[in-house]
């Protein structure tokens, strides 16, 4: 495995997988295989965004000489004068990305790397992903790079990109779960306390993630449903709260939060059935009734429309300890 350097590259974008592909061989019965090596223009230091410096194993003209299995291409971002965030893709490093892809069994990006893919020629055609912050650049540069800002990785054949800096250790995962199987996989996020990979379906947000509104109104009305998730919270009960008539409280919620009442209720509800069903053993006619769906057809209703998914779906690829599971096979 190769992972491209440059000057201003993301720390974490590079360090993180070879946390975890180490892992692998501590978690495994047999050699792996994984060999991390750092490629770099020459073999001078590399400072980082950080401002920690990283020693090339090789030089991409080295790298480029023999074959690799899989190029990592992480990225780098620039901040202007109005606090914009620019992916950088450096001319230079875009053709070393285009001539070492040749080279590889497939490629990943990490992050804002999906825009060195981009420039290279390498996303053409394909669906892709990358920070949410930079996703509509993205778009906008590169009309052929069908772009989805949502999921955690994307896979399209032997080309993967990868969502914001700490979905790096996702996307690594993901790697090491296609080529082990998922049963490693499982070892190794347990070793990094995290949960087993995130399919590329899972979004990259979750509802308290989601902007701070700039109305104190607003903010008053998220607190109370987040604290109310099992009572009624119909758009008239909402507006009595805020002391607002119903169609002055639909206008604030879509100016505010580009949703409506209810559809924020139900995120609202979903991510706490997420995570109830990541951490517990409750049955989905308690989460149902807990969260405020009254019925587990409610519920999985609510899961479909937001996730794609069922709950007993979710909760079996996501759960850390799998123990047995009741409440119906939605």
């Amino acid at each position: 495995m190769v992972i491209i350097l440059f000057e201003g590259v993301d720390l974490l974008d590079v360090t993180g997988p070879p946390e975890v592909f180490s892992l692998v061989q501590r978690e495994s019965d047999q050699p792996t295989g994984y060999r991390v090596r750092l490629a770099a223009e020459t073999l001078a230091p590399v400072t980082t965004s950080a401002g920690v410096r990283l020693l090339p194993d090789l030089t991409f003209a080295q790298a480029a000489a023999q074959r690799i299995d899989t190029l990592l291409v992480p990225g780098s971002v620039e901040v202007d004068s109005r606090r914009r965030i620019h992916p950088r893709t450096d001319p230079a490093v875009v053709e070393q990305v285009r001539t070492l892809a040749g080279r590889s069994r497939r490629v990943a990006s990490v992050c804002v790397g999906a825009h060195l893919l981009a420039a290279a020629g390498l996303l053409d055609g394909k669906r892709a992903t990358t920070h949410w912050s930079t996703a509509p650049q993205l778009a906008a540069d590169h009309p052929a790079v069908r772009v989805d800002p949502e999921p955690i990785f994307i896979r399209e054949g032997e080309v993967w990109t990868g969502a914001g800096i700490s979905a790096c250790l996702d996307l690594s995962l993901a790697l090491v779960a296609d080529d082990f199987g998922e049963a490693l996989a499982l070892r190794v996020a347990r070793q990094l306390v995290m949960y087993l990979k995130r399919p590329g379906g899972q979004s990259q947000f979750s509802v308290p993630l989601e902007p701070v509104s700039t109305t104190r109104r607003v903010e008053e009305l998220r607190q109370h449903v987040t604290a109310n998730l099992a009572r009624p919270l119909s758009v008239a009960d909402l507006a009595a709260v805020a002391h607002v008539s119903e169609r002055q409280l639909t206008r604030i919620f879509k100016a505010e939060l580009g949703t409506t009442p209810s559809g924020y209720v139900e995120s609202a509800r979903v991510e706490r059935a997420r995570q109830l069903l990541e951490a517990g053993d409750d049955t989905l006619e308690r989460i149902a009734t807990g969260c405020g769906f009254g019925t587990v057809d409610t519920l999985v209703r609510a899961f479909r429309r937001q996730l794609d998914s069922t709950p007993t779906e979710y909760r079996r690829r996501f759960r850390l300890e799998r123990g047995p599971v009741v409440g119906g096979g939605r």
